[in-house]
């Protein structure tokens, strides 16, 4: 007889739940790779999946006899009707489940070249990425893209987990020589953790279970990789950057403002200094969904209340006035190109960057990547899904850092004025910064404001 929990049980969970660590990672790969089966079986053999979703994928999958009568598990994440008929994902699609040790969100990217913007989205926001190999086919283009743009978006661990080898006859050396190819091209990526798993996603080895049938592997599971990762080290939590996204005014006693640390650790008496302003102020409190807190840090969602009554709007950057960002209108950044129209020098776009939008152009296309060889190629222009670098300029100011250091405001998106289409995405480069370039130290450009007013 199930034994019902107490109510300070049914609390203790809840507070359990909530403060597991969220991962959240990209499952990738070609055509066919079996993205959707191995997402299935995941959720499956986890026991995420209720069971009258499981008798109805079981029917299902009787009907569309795909697997000789067994369960297909790609037909529990394959919800729109034209992915069942065609038997391929067409979009990302975001799952979540939990285990005992975490809580996942999975982005499950389509195969095709031309929903590499997709897979860019997908990407985005993602810790880990899993990069899917079809044991029989190897190494081929879209592992080398996916894997290059999990690279250039500052995905550091990696799971390159070899499928089907059910196929192979589970062979070792077959698993070897991916792993070699793998290695060769990865050696000239930024890739920080990368771990290779043998499995069958259809039959279940080595994705939650540990399979008998690679009795030659002796490392964990893609579940076991899932759970252990260790990604509290990727967050930046030294830098303060709080963008504004609204201002509160319930009345005329109280003004907050609303937003997400998107990196660094605030703490109520902080001094602070806000963008473009200048002004500098100290945090008077922080209220939380639940109440006024001491202090907060990255990925948090809060309001901030400050001590003087400043001009503060929806874009502004608040930050620690002993560590603020790089302050210009001119930088280089890695752009990939998502529409259909080639990217057009000089032309206005919209880039927006956190909570604030600004006009501005591409100057200069410096050169486009060759995502086989990783080799620079000759380009005036980005034809859609190209990745080149960009030198670019903007019509105001604002506050980035580099890639690299800080994936939030390292990043923007850029935005056609006419149609308010999402037609690029940007990830800013380390660069020395040069009074000719139009960029200076944030105090340079507070002092000089001040005697022009003068």
């Amino acid at each position: 007889m199930m034994q019902s929990l107490s109510t300070g049980d049914t609390e203790e969970f809840l507070h359990q739940h909530d403060h597991k660590e969220m991962l959240r990672f990209l499952v990738c790969g070609s055509v066919d790779d079996g993205k959707s089966t191995l997402i299935g079986r995941l959720l499956l053999d986890s026991n995420a999946i209720s069971s009258d979703i499981i008798d109805a994928v079981t029917r299902d999958s009787l009907r569309h006899g795909t697997t000789g009568g067994k369960i297909d598990p790609a037909l529990i994440t394959d919800g729109l009707k034209a992915e069942r008929e065609q038997g391929i994902t067409i979009d990302v699609a975001y799952r979540y489940f939990s285990t005992a040790k975490r809580k996942f969100i999975i982005a499950d990217a389509p195969g095709h070249e031309q929903y590499t913007r997709n897979m860019v989205t997908g990407a985005s926001t993602a810790n880990l990425a899993v990069i899917l190999i079809d044991a029989r086919n190897g190494v081929v283009e879209q592992t080398k893209r996916h894997s290059f743009i999990a690279s250039l978006l500052g995905i550091r661990h990696v799971v390159v987990a070899v499928n089907k080898m059910d196929l192979v006859d589970f062979s070792q050396e077959v698993f070897e020589s991916i792993k070699n190819d793998y290695n060769d091209f990865a050696a000239r990526l930024a890739i920080h953790d990368l771990q290779f798993i043998p499995i069958s996603a259809l039959n279940g080895d080595n994705v939650v279970n540990q399979s008998e049938n690679i009795s030659w592997y002796k490392g964990g599971t893609l579940m076991h990789a899932l759970e252990a990762t260790q990604i509290s080290a990727d967050r930046n939590l030294i830098d303060l950057r709080f963008p504004v996204q609204y201002v509160n005014r319930p009345n005329s006693d109280y003004r907050g403002y609303c937003g997400t640390i998107v990196s660094g650790v605030v703490r109520r008496g902080d001094d602070v200094v806000v963008f473009p302003s200048g002004k500098t102020t100290r945090v008077k409190s922080i209220d939380a969904d639940y109440g006024q807190i001491d202090e907060a840090f990255s990925p948090k969602s809060v309001t901030l209340t400050l001590e003087d009554n400043i001009d503060v709007s929806r874009g502004d950057m608040i930050m620690h006035p002993n560590n603020v960002g790089n302050f210009g209108s001119k930088f280089e950044a890695m752009v990939v190109w998502m529409d259909e129209e080639p990217l057009k020098s000089r032309e206005e776009y919209i880039f927006k960057q956190t909570a604030r939008s600004v006009s501005g152009r591409i100057d200069t296309v410096r050169y486009a990547m060759d995502i086989n060889t990783l080799r620079r190629q000759d380009a005036t222009q980005l034809e859609f899904n190209k990745i080149g670098r960009c030198a670019i300029s903007l019509t105001e100011p604002i506050v980035f850092d580099s890639y690299e250091h800080n994936r939030a405001t390292g990043s923007f998106i850029i935005i056609d004025r006419i149609t308010n289409a999402t037609v690029g995405a940007g990830m800013i480069l380390e660069r020395k910064l040069e009074k000719s370039s139009g960029n200076r130290s944030f105090w340079n450009w507070i002092v000089s404001s001040f005697r022009g007013r003068s």
